[in-house]
């Protein structure tokens, strides 16, 4: 653990995060004598079978043709994911999220990451990673790393169709559930997840700075 600490401030990290089962004891205990705290962080998780939103009934007269085109995410996509993401955050992540297109691009077992248009243009985009496990099976898990919707496009559906293409294409690759971690003070993306089904994870977010 020094030498992942080590290794990680050289490369400018300011922290080191992890998650671990709130039941997992000894795992626990040895996190905490390492310098790691309960993060202000969230973990949810929901299954890929069932539908989008729990308990709204789907309207048989929905017109289908109105969902945004959705497709994979491409390398040519990182500026205008940034330029989403600035306007939600209220800073410009451009290493990060150039680190995290370049996984996704370069990196990943399988390519699942996608992105929403509006009249050509990228209007949202869904980040999540998923490789292949032992003898090339898949993992069980997806993981969630960051979603983000243009501030014109709120409220129009285009983040529920996101996740709905997500949905469905993990599903095809027999996974079993998706996980993501949202900061516990982010009460738009917590109840937007939560209207998509997702509900607290046995974990527990640990941080550590460096």
């Amino acid at each position: 653990m020094t030498a992942l600490k080590r290794e990680a401030a050289a490369r400018g990290c300011g922290e080191v995060r992890t998650q671990v089962g709130w039941h997992d004891q000894p795992l626990v205990g040895f996190f905490a004598a390492e310098g790691f705290a309960l993060a202000a962080r969230n973990v949810l998780k929901r299954g890929i079978d069932g539908p989008l939103q729990p308990g709204r009934e789907q309207d048989p007269d929905e017109e289908i043709d109105m969902l945004p085109p959705v497709r994979s995410l491409q390398a040519s996509d990182l500026d205008a994911i940034r330029r989403i993401d600035r306007h939600i955050v209220g800073d410009d992540r451009q290493a990060y999220l150039g680190r995290k297109v370049d996984e996704v691009i370069n990196d990943s077992g399988i390519r699942i990451s996608l992105v929403a248009e509006r009249d050509g243009l990228v209007a949202g985009f869904i980040m999540a990673r998923l490789d292949y496990g032992s003898f090339g099976r898949t993992c069980s898990t997806a993981v969630i790393d960051t979603i983000g919707v243009g501030p014109e496009y709120a409220g129009s559906g285009l983040g529920s169709a996101l996740m709905g293409q997500l949905l469905g294409n993990l599903r095809s690759l027999q996974v079993e559930d998706v996980r993501t971690e949202v900061g516990w003070d982010n009460f738009g993306l917590n109840r937007f997840l939560s209207g998509c089904g997702f509900r607290p994870a046995q974990r527990l977010s640990l941080g550590c700075a460096l």
